[in-house]
């Protein structure tokens, strides 16, 4: 995926995730006390975490995950104790150092954690996709580029999240008030459900997939929506 924008945003994440708002992000995804808005993103978060997993099976043993933007590692340690093979990506070497740190002894599968784009398709195919708010900082066309090179080396599976266009939710990035200035991320990129749909029902490379679950989740200030893609 060579597209401007596409670069220029994801230069902008690294530099947010591994520089600008690490501590607070180590925090966040840590069990330390928060409060405020962070409360409601952590809550939100941990709920959205839930919802993914409670759509993958009880048992992975075997299985090839790619986790997209894994951040901290939450996720990824959740499918290897399943048993799941996890290759879990992200663009900031010091979450994946702080992840690495976190990582709990003897669990049934195992996580190789690598620093990079998550679109890298060098490792080559897996069984499943999981890309927990990775996508919602492109634009709908980007965005929509993005789901179609995980698609293509996903077997299975493609689960990931978005921000669905709400009133509340364009009220609030309109006025930059998700986090304080200091350490914001850039800007979160609402867009409607029915046009995602009409998005992917229309991009080429996701003809041999069909929309399945989905599922919005509310926590005040955090509001996501997670998706399932199944091969048709």
């Amino acid at each position: 995926m060579a597209d401007t924008t596409y670069h220029q945003r994801r230069d902008a994440l690294e530099t947010y995730f591994d520089r600008t708002a690490v501590e607070a992000w180590a925090k966040l995804t840590s069990e330390a006390p928060v409060s405020g808005v962070r409360a409601t993103v952590r809550a939100g978060r941990d709920k959205l975490r839930e919802t993914f997993l409670s759509w993958l099976p009880s048992y992975m043993g075997g299985e090839a995950v790619l986790d997209a933007g894994c951040g901290a590692g939450q996720l990824a340690f959740a499918m290897a104790a399943r048993g799941a093979h996890v290759e879990a990506v992200d663009l900031s070497p010091t979450l994946l150092d702080l992840a690495a740190e976190r990582a709990p002894k003897d669990l049934p599968g195992t996580v190789r954690f690598r620093a990079g784009d998550m679109l890298d398709a060098s490792a080559g195919p897996v069984d499943r996709v999981v890309a927990m708010d990775s996508v919602i900082h492109y634009g709908p066309e980007d965005m929509t580029a993005m789901i179609a090179a995980l698609a293509g080396r996903a077997r299975t599976s493609v689960m990931f999240s978005f921000a669905p266009r709400t009133p509340l939710l364009t009220v609030m990035h309109a006025a930059g008030k998700l986090f304080p200035k200091s350490d914001r991320a850039p800007a979160i990129v609402p867009i409607s459900e029915q046009g995602l749909r009409r998005r992917i029902g229309a991009h080429p490379g996701l003809q041999d997939w069909r929309i399945g679950r989905t599922v919005r989740i509310d926590s005040f200030f955090y509001i996501s929506q997670a998706m399932e893609l199944v091969r048709r």
